[in-house]
């Protein structure tokens, strides 16, 4: 049968293990708990920056530079 997690191994710095090992403790969940959130909102982030590129490029292929282009559109949009 297979798994339905994949098991890593990660190196860190000595710091950065403690300061980890650390938070977990106080927040009384384990490492592993503590990586897979850092590693869901990373990719979270990654993945509105992205959006947001995109976002960004088609806005300027429209010609749209400032909140008042901004508006322009939302109003030829309305008539």
């Amino acid at each position: 049968m297979r798994r339905s997690t994949a098991q890593w191994t990660v190196s860190l710095p000595r710091l950065l293990s403690r300061e980890a090992e650390k938070t977990a403790k106080e927040e009384s969940r384990t490492k592993s708990e503590l990586v897979r959130e850092a590693l869901r909102r990373y990719l979270g982030e990654q993945a509105f920056r992205r959006a947001q590129g995109h976002l960004s490029r088609r806005l300027r292929s429209l010609g749209v530079r400032t909140e008042e282009d901004v508006e322009r559109l939302i109003d030829e949009g309305r008539n």
